[in-house]
């Protein structure tokens, strides 16, 4: 098999992670996978990709002047289709998905795109790619959400797209095992993870640890990840006499080991389209606390069953769940991340999510992962 698979970039966040997890997959089991970084200059590759994964920069076969990139694009990506002749095309976020199905068009290359977003929370999308992506979607062979919730949204926006399949991320290949104990030690640390960026809301997040310090001293706040926000948050920090309880120590390359060392994690997102770090703190066994954003941790969690799930933008309940996990004893804390681990190592297993893939280029009728009643939270089969 054949597979072409189209992205922006390969650095460090969520979507790249869950990209390098498919193509190693598929290159493990034979597939000839090659994977193209679509962003406009050429960067670099974050992720540790199987020998088997052929890596390429599309920026480095754009010709022309600058004036003329977009088109250029179109026509290297179209050039490069046409030598690979691949049996099946992936493509990730909604830019990518869209350049790919214009720029492959009359090609009869099966082609599934996927939303890395909930599209009814796309705030960045310009209003010409919104028109392309209600425009251009119905062409694919299927487009690929990752909840159920961003399906639903999905038709909103691209009332023509007639085949849904609903895919949540898979747990990522070489992940550790639940961890049997909480770190031991006089001090413990509740832990973050993410790009810096204004959805995160890592500054309120940052507010909200000063507001309940007082109350947990033996508690320390640790954020990783990097972002335009980071040197803002960092002032912020200096501003509330942190320095010693509040870490921003920049991007992590081993996220598994750093979140193994901590007792508690917690989601603070306003948007997300699927919540890599929340998915793989409740695998390694942590307690977690998550705000009930749209897209993913209500299904994630179950609804709030196995982690605290606090309303959207509400401070206090945010803080008053941080506290209940904070003054919990270390075996209520082991106790609930175990369940949770449990839970989702069951629903998210990368086999499982690799056959929905498989699924999602067949001409079966129906949906991949789609259920009668849209907006009601489902795990993953």
């Amino acid at each position: 098999m054949r597979r072409l698979f189209l992205v922006s970039s390969m650095h460090g966040g969520g979507a790249e992670r869950v990209a390098a997890t498919l193509a190693n997959a598929w290159a493990r089991r034979g597939d000839e996978v090659t994977l193209v970084c679509c962003y406009s200059g050429r960067g670099r590759c974050d992720q540790t990709l199987d020998p088997g994964v052929r890596l390429l920069w599309l920026a480095d076969r754009v010709r022309g002047p600058a004036w003329l990139r977009p088109l250029a694009k179109l026509a290297a990506l179209r050039r490069l289709a046409r030598e690979y002749r691949p049996d099946r095309v992936l493509s990730f976020l909604t830019n990518v998905n869209v350049t790919a199905l214009l720029a492959l068009c009359g090609l009869g290359l099966p082609i599934v795109v996927g939303e890395r977003t909930d599209p009814a929370h796309s705030v960045n999308l310009e209003p010409s790619l919104r028109r392309l992506r209600r425009w251009t979607y119905p062409r694919a062979r299927r487009v690929a959400v990752q909840t159920r919730r961003a399906a639903h949204h999905l038709r909103q926006v691209a009332p023509g797209v007639r085949r849904i399949a609903v895919i949540p991320n898979p747990l990522p290949e070489g992940l550790p095992g639940i961890r049997p104990h909480e770190p031991a030690g006089p001090r413990r640390t509740l832990a973050a993870l993410g790009r810096f960026n204004p959805v995160k809301q890592f500054d309120r997040l940052i507010e909200s640890f000063a507001a309940i310090a007082p109350h947990c001293p033996d508690w320390d706040l640790c954020i990783w990840g990097d972002g335009a926000q980071r040197e803002a948050c960092l002032r912020r920090v200096r501003e509330l006499g942190l320095e010693a309880r509040i870490r921003l120590p920049g991007f992590s390359r081993t996220p598994w080991q750093d979140l193994s060392t901590t007792h508690a994690f917690v989601l603070n997102s306003r948007v997300e389209g699927f919540p890599n770090a929340l998915l793989e703190a409740m695998a390694l066994g942590l307690p977690c606390v998550a705000t009930d954003c749209p897209s993913g941790p209500s299904e994630l969690t179950q609804g709030g069953v196995l982690a605290e799930l606090v309303p959207l933008g509400d401070a206090a309940a945010l803080e008053r769940a941080l506290l209940r996990v904070m003054r919990a004893s270390p075996a209520e804390r082991e106790a609930r991340g175990r369940t949770a681990a449990e839970s989702v190592r069951a629903r998210y297993g990368l086999d499982a999510v690799l056959r929905a893939w498989d699924d999602a280029w067949t001409d079966a009728d129906g949906t991949v992962g789609a259920e009668d009643d849209e907006d009601a939270p489902r795990p993953a089969r």
